[in-house]
Order: C-alpha cells, then structure tokens, then sequence
C-alpha cells in the first residue's frame, strides 16, 4: 500500500501538522480546504468567492495526486452560517454538476472568522472521466 503526502504550501499545513491530501493506492483524500489564494495569503470576504478558490485549491491538490474533480466521489461542506450556502451553489453545480459526488453539508464554526466556506474532499483515481 503506497503512501504519499501532498502540501499546498500553506502555513497551517506546517504549524498544525498535516498535508493538503493524502494519497493512497488510488484513493485521494483533501483535508479541509478554504478559499485563501495560496499565493498571496489573502481571501474574499465573499463566500461564493470563497467556494470558486477553495475549488481551484481543491483541483490544484487533486491535480497533484495524478487526479482530478471528475473523480470525486465524497464532498463534506461545512459552513459557519448555514443561511450562506445557496450563494455557493453555482459554483459548486459548475464544478460538481456532471460529477454528482454524495455530500453532506454541516453548520459549524471555522477555524478564523474570515472563513466562510470549507471542503473535504474524497477522490478515486480514474473512475470519473476526465472533460478536457
């Protein structure tokens, strides 16, 4: 059973002590991700914003573990106020439409008050197909 960890570069990752995901055999998992740009530190203080980053740091994590949106199977969304999902769900039907993964949304705090959106997510390397 082949191991292998994959990082973002996010400061949290270091200080907590995890990585983005985890890739085993041809199972991805994506821990909890938020919509900061990796990049510049910064986040909108817009939760559909919010979604569209927290995807493309989904993708990217995906991308790395030789997956991708196509194969996920598993979406655990977690809000802080509930009454914000709506807004999100364009992006996340633009995203997720075809692929259909199960999902579960949950109301809970984040860990800073500027989040307003956050993923986990679980993939199967190769089962969806990929849309170029």
């Amino acid at each position: 059973m082949a191991r292998s960890n994959i990082s973002s570069g996010s400061a949290f990752e270091a200080e907590i002590g995890y990585s983005r995901a985890v890739v085993v055999d041809d199972w991805v998992v994506v821990s909890g991700t938020t919509g900061y740009n990796y990049q510049t530190g910064e986040i909108s203080p817009d939760v559909a914003e919010q979604a569209e980053q927290m995807l493309l740091n989904v993708d990217k994590a995906l991308a790395e573990a030789g997956s991708c949106m196509a194969d996920v199977v598993r979406v655990r969304y977690i809000l802080p106020d509930r009454s914000e999902f709506p807004k999100t769900w364009p992006v996340l039907k633009k995203r997720f439409g075809e692929v259909r993964p199960a999902a579960t949304m949950v109301e809970s705090g984040l860990m800073k008050e500027e989040m307003k959106i956050e993923i986990e997510v679980t993939a199967k390397k190769g089962c969806g197909t990929r849309r170029p």
